[in-house]
């Protein structure tokens, strides 16, 4: 239940796990932790927990490429708008407008305005024929008449003068805390002019806003009796609260406290918002708190760290919609706790890290992309990462390595793909000589010493693969994959027609000094293998016959085939490719295919650089077939190589392009794209999805990352000036002295802007303008979505 068959047999041939290098943490109940705590995650500190932290911590939705965790959006700079001239004139017109209507008003000089007072009024209020008041109740009517003339002003003037547009454009660059001081101020001037006896500095009078609901509250209740009484203190508030009213809509206030209430706020207290991670909300929704509380208690107490919290996290998401697999992992949970579906290796994180890993989402941070004007507005200063959607499409990385090699990629990979194997989301090959930046061996759980009388392992000439025709094209790739002139169907043919009989004959494919005697040996020779053939084996006879007939031949690939097969019959080589009889156990790389496996093949470099390049183009070829076969495979299975120099060819190049849909991809690094052939330049970079030009490449190389990357339509402005002609004596004269003074003609400018389309980045740019130490990257995912390219970096 706990593995559901996965990890049983030892077996490395086919489809099994090695044997684990250390024994597994043993089952525990939940009543007595055990005593070694695994290692805490060293890139997210935290004062609570780190890995409570990490897990807490937020991860909002990004572009493709950006490091998500805790990303902050860069704040984008719009270009501010510009208040018509129509608009600015007119809210002065209203304004000069009202303070004239409202100085006649005040002198008493508007007629027939007074009319509706009369008529509202009682007469015993005036004398007769007038509006002079003839007692308290006129005076009173009077203060409430001219406040409600003054509100009136003031709405048609806002309304007229489009004051609500003035102050968006005002308040339009700043942020919301800015917004909200601003208005608090305006809002704090405005109730100098409501009730200036608060403020000993200022000496004016009041407006008519706060005497008219006095003098109101007074002719309802009779006289002045009621300004002592509780109501009048209501009203203070209440006039006061409508005056900031505004301000504090314009301002946002209430959006302002509420942020920075929840800032204060943990998390969970925060209403709507989602629960911690940390708390494993997902089992305890299901209603499997015991196993919720068990999980969140291995978090606080620190014997859980992030690689365990992503692995169970990911077996979560697998066995939540299957009752059968729910019921195990509660079981398995409540039994081994943090170490629940460990590595077979018994491994729980890396002896060392030298990248930031966020195993959440799977992603590696590899640089930060450049503030510059040059990069997207939304990648300007934020982090920049990969993760499996993007290594799905594959990644070539081209530079020198003085410039801070293909290695500074492809070992971020590769750490992020062995880290990921332990979560068991992953299985990774990583290829290349001893300097290879792979990090130790101890962090990996095969190690293949290529001509190491000292290696653990050895390799599988033929993959695994027990069909000669299968064989025969998975040698032939790696062998005369490279040979222009040899078309690669005739290499195929001639190995099947020898490796059917012998694997017939002997039950085994032949060892590499068998198959290169048998590539070179003559009728005679063959004519044995022929006579050992069984009678019912009438198909691998006419094979044979066929490879008898064309043995010798002008057109024999034969022989090519033997020199290239004896760069690996060496002495260096005796005990490896199935030949020897050490105690290395031979490896197949149709493994990764079926379990998440962390290999390393280490290829040999002095004294053997052909032989090196021949089985980096055979252990690609290897996992290609590898990778397109796995159909049921849930884990993501990617191969690092360094350095492709050799290794590509036209029928790899083909196969890059189908793994998109098999979870799988490679990442390969060149010094030059000159060590692929030219035919191979634009297919190449057209297969891959993710491409990387570092610092250095040269202006053939970035010719083809130019062509990759393709145009985009931007805007021009150009300025021409025209000399000024004056028709006129005078205005000649004042022309001819300007010249004379400045130097210069009188001239007048005419602005052209233009839309045009030009590359993203030209060869030239990527030759001379990205500075030491960084990139231009650009990332595409397997679900379509892609990242333009962006100036990287890498040292950030």
């Amino acid at each position: 239940m706990e593995t559901d068959g996965t990890y049983e047999s030892p077996d490395t041939r086919g489809a099994a796990v090695p044997r684990p290098t250390a024994p597994p943490v043993p089952p525990r109940p939940p009543a007595h932790p055990p005593t070694t705590v695994p290692p805490q995650p060293t890139a997210v500190p935290g004062a609570r927990n780190a890995v409570a932290e990490w897990l807490d911590a937020p991860r909002p939705k990004a572009a493709p490429g950006i490091w998500r965790f805790r990303h902050v959006p860069p704040v984008q700079d719009r270009e501010r708008s510009r208040l018509a001239p129509v608009t600015v004139a007119g809210l002065l017109i209203p304004v000069v407008v009202a303070l004239i209507l409202w100085s006649v008003w005040r002198r008493g000089g508007v007629p027939y305005l007074w009319v509706p007072l009369q008529v509202l009024t009682p007469e015993d209020w005036w004398y007769a024929g007038t509006t002079t008041a003839r007692d308290w109740h006129g005076t009173e009517a009077h203060i409430v008449y001219s406040g409600v003339v003054f509100g009136a002003i003031v709405f048609a003037v806002a309304r007229l003068g489009a004051w609500g547009t003035v102050v968006r454009h005002v308040l339009e660059p700043y942020g919301p805390n800015a917004r909200a001081a601003l208005t608090a101020g305006a809002g704090l001037v405005a109730l100098t002019f409501v009730w200036p006896e608060w403020f000993p500095f200022v000496g004016w009078d009041p407006l008519p806003i706060a005497s008219p609901f006095f003098s109101l509250l007074a002719l309802l209740g009779g006289g002045y009796d009621i300004i002592t009484t509780v109501p009048v203190y209501l009203l203070t508030v209440l006039i006061t609260v409508g005056v900031l009213w505004p301000f504090a809509r314009v301002g946002d206030w209430r959006g302002v406290l509420r942020a920075r209430r929840d800032a204060r706020r943990p998390a969970a207290e925060v209403p709507g918002a989602p629960a911690p991670r940390s708390t494993w909300p997902g089992p305890r929704e299901a209603g499997q708190w015991q196993a919720a509380d068990l999980l969140a208690a291995e978090v606080l107490a620190g014997r859980m760290n992030e690689v365990d919290a992503a692995r169970i996290g990911h077996r979560w998401e697998r066995s939540r919609d299957d009752a059968r697999g729910l019921a195990g992992f509660v079981d398995t949970v409540m039994r081994q706790g943090a170490a629940a579906w460990a590595h077979p290796s018994g491994d729980r994180d890396l002896p060392r890290r030298t990248a930031a890993h966020d195993l959440l989402l799977g992603q590696v941070r590899i640089g930060r992309a450049v503030a510059a004007e040059r990069n997207p507005a939304a990648y300007r200063g934020a982090g920049v990462a990969l993760d499996p959607a993007a290594l799905g499409t594959s990644m070539l990385v081209v530079g020198p390595p003085g410039g801070g090699p293909a290695g500074g990629l492809t070992a971020a990979a590769a750490e992020a793909l062995t880290l990921q194997a332990l979560t068991g989301t992953c299985a990774v090959v990583a290829v290349g000589g001893p300097a290879a930046p792979y990090g130790p061996d101890a962090a990996y759980d095969v190690v293949v010493r290529l001509g190491d009388p000292g290696s653990p392992y050895d390799l599988d000439l033929y993959g695994g693969l027990t069909e000669p025709d299968e064989a025969a094209a998975l040698l032939a790739e790696g062998l005369a994959g490279d040979v222009e002139s040899l078309d690669p169907r005739r290499a195929v043919t001639v190995l099947a027609q020898l490796l059917g009989p012998y694997r017939t004959v002997h039950g085994t494919f032949p060892p590499v000094p068998v198959l290169r005697e048998l590539l070179e040996a003559g009728p005679g020779t063959l004519g044995d293998l022929r006579d050992r053939l069984p009678a019912e084996a009438a198909a691998m006879r006419r094979e044979l016959d066929g490879r008898i007939r064309q043995a010798g031949g002008p057109a024999d690939p034969g022989p090519l085939l033997a020199d290239r097969l004896a760069l690996l019959d060496r002495p260096a080589f005796a005990d490896f490719f199935g030949a020897g009889t050490g105690a290395a156990r031979p490896f197949s790389l149709n493994t990764v295919a079926h379990h998440p496996l962390r290999v390393r093949v280490e290829l040999p470099e002095h004294g053997h650089e052909e032989a090196s390049r021949l089985l980096a183009r055979l252990v690609l070829a290897q996992f290609l077939t590898a990778a397109r076969s796995g159909d049921r495979r849930t884990h993501f299975a990617g191969l690092v190589l360094d350095d492709a120099t050799g290794a590509l060819t036209a029928g790899t190049v083909r196969a890059l392009q189908r793994l998109r849909t098999r979870r799988a991809g490679v990442v390969l690094g060149l010094r030059t794209l000159g060590d692929v052939p030219e035919t191979l330049h634009g297919p190449l970079l057209a297969a891959v999805g993710c491409r990387a030009a570092l610092s250095g490449v040269t202006t053939w190389d970035g010719r083809g990352f130019a062509e990759a990357w393709g145009t985009e339509w931007v805007e021009t402005e150009e300025v021409a000036h025209h000399t000024v002609f004056a028709n006129q004596p005078m205005t000649r004269a004042l022309h001819a002295l300007r010249k004379r003074v400045t130097g210069k003609a009188v001239t007048t400018d005419a602005v052209t802007l233009k839309r045009v389309e030009r590359e993203r980045w030209s060869a030239s740019e990527l030759a001379h303008s990205v500075p030491p130490g960084h990139a231009v990257v650009s990332l595409a995912t397997v679900d379509g979505a892609n990242m333009p390219p962006v100036l990287v970096d890498l040292r950030g």
